[in-house]
């Protein structure tokens, strides 16, 4: 279905733009406030604003399919589900109940004193106890939300606290995901029968190649027999010609130029490494790239460990070695080589930039596909796991003062209801400290 979207209207599901140029506010997305310009092939989401100009866009996801719809489904889930710290409340709750019984009926048969035991039952209060963890794991998904971050679970959020090795694709996730062409030495002829045959192909960088040629305003010719060759390039017949093209053209077999590329790295990249170095935290990088590449990203970057030439299921096995070093390990990637990676991982962390297979099989997604997201995961976790501990420790310290007070008559009953009830504002009080979390 193609859709016109005109200017002041919202995006109504999500799709491609097929024709026209605009301006969309993203912030409901993405909390970035400048519109961000669109054109022909620009993906748009369903909820944000065309704040300028008129396009048709070609739907491709609509209803519980949708961007928009998936993060409320993955909020709503996070919000419902238990942080391994809650076993703690659970385990103190379940002694806690007949110590308060055990405790009132020794307080009336020392005391003689029905008041003092009942006071003792009222001040008691597990709610404080049971509320500790959940509040501050609803506001902590909440706050992680507004800024871009998707928790699929309280468990991978109280994980992040502890990584201490981040394991990071290069591709997509260190860089732009969009090779260029930086040079061609062969002809302009070479070049024209090479992007013929590449356009039938998906791969990043054959884009870059049938870019280069249309920035030269070459006329692209049909292309038959066309062959993909993994991890080689792809072949096929042009004008007659056997045309064949990886890194180096060959025509009808004979060397015709060499390509070399460059994928631009991200400009957030050097400021969030420089985060999470900050935090002591390694940074290994993999890639299927060639080594030369990755060690000269790697160098460039300043990161600590850099692995070329990587097999999907390689990145896999370097998660698993990392971990059985005794490692907590998290994965960012953003394509469908980095899934098995990413399921392994203790804490897998998706580009919202990325493929679908990546997004489902990690436990975050960083909406804004910037790394300087996982610095911010890392911070909104450290301050729930704080939040949490203040929280079960205000619980401990009030029941621990207010029970003896109960049990020796200092506190009657109807200010022992007062009490109890204070206890849980003051619980969920602080955990609502947590939505003005700086991250």
């Amino acid at each position: 279905m193609r859709i016109r979207v005109r200017p002041g209207e919202r995006i109504p599901v999500d799709g491609v733009v097929d024709e026209g140029t605009c301006a969309i506010d993203e912030s409901m997305i993405t909390g970035e406030p400048m519109p961000v310009e669109k054109s022909k092939g620009s993906k748009v989401t369903a909820g944000t604003v065309n704040t300028n100009g008129s396009i048709v866009m070609r739907a491709e996801r609509v209803g519980a399919d949708t961007l928009l719809a998936q993060i409320v489904r993955m909020v709503s889930e996070a919000q419902r589900s238990r942080a391994p710290i809650q076993r703690l409340a659970d385990v103190v709750s379940g002694w806690f109940v007949p110590a308060v019984i055990l405790v009132a009926v020794i307080t009336l048969i020392v005391t003689h004193s029905i008041v003092n035991a009942v006071a003792v039952v009222i001040i008691a209060c597990p709610c404080a106890l049971g509320l500790a963890t959940p509040m501050s794991v609803m506001v902590a998904t909440g706050r992680g939300a507004l800024a871009g971050i998707l928790v699929k679970n309280a468990e991978a959020l109280e994980v992040m606290s502890k990584v201490d090795v981040i394991v990071i694709d290069k591709t997509g996730t260190l860089t732009e995901g969009k090779p260029k062409v930086v040079s061609f030495d062969g002809t302009d002829e070479a070049l024209r029968l090479a992007a013929s045959v590449e356009r039938w192909s998906e791969h990043p960088l054959a884009n870059a190649i049938v870019s280069a040629a249309n920035e030269r305003g070459l006329d692209l010719a049909n292309a038959t027999n066309v062959e993909t060759m993994p991890g080689r390039g792809v072949r096929g017949v042009v004008d007659g010609h056997q045309v064949d093209v990886g890194r180096v053209v060959t025509i009808d077999g004979a060397s015709a130029g060499q390509f070399t590329f460059d994928d631009p790295i991200k400009s957030s990249t050097p400021e969030a490494l420089q985060s999470l170095h900050a935090k002591h935290i390694r940074v290994v990088m993999l890639s299927g790239d060639s080594r030369a590449n990755a060690e000269r990203v790697a160098n460039e970057l300043g990161i600590d460990e850099a692995h070329g030439e990587v097999l999907p299921a390689e990145k896999e096995s370097v998660v698993r070695r990392l971990q059985s070093e005794g490692h907590r390990v998290a994965m960012a990637g953003d394509g469908v080589n980095d899934a098995p990676a990413l399921s392994r991982a203790d804490v897998g962390i998706a580009m919202g930039t990325g493929t679908d297979v990546a997004i489902e099989s990690a436990t975050i997604t960083l909406l804004k596909g910037d790394l300087r997201g996982i610095a911010r995961a890392r911070e909104l976790s450290e301050a729930m796991m704080r939040n949490v501990k203040q929280n079960l420790f205000l619980a401990f310290v009030y029941n621990a003062l207010a029970v003896p007070a109960a049990a020796v008559g200092l506190l009657n009953p109807m200010i022992a209801s007062a009490a109890m009830t204070l206890s849980s504002v003051t619980v969920i009080g602080n955990a609502l400290r947590l939505k003005r979390a700086r991250l």
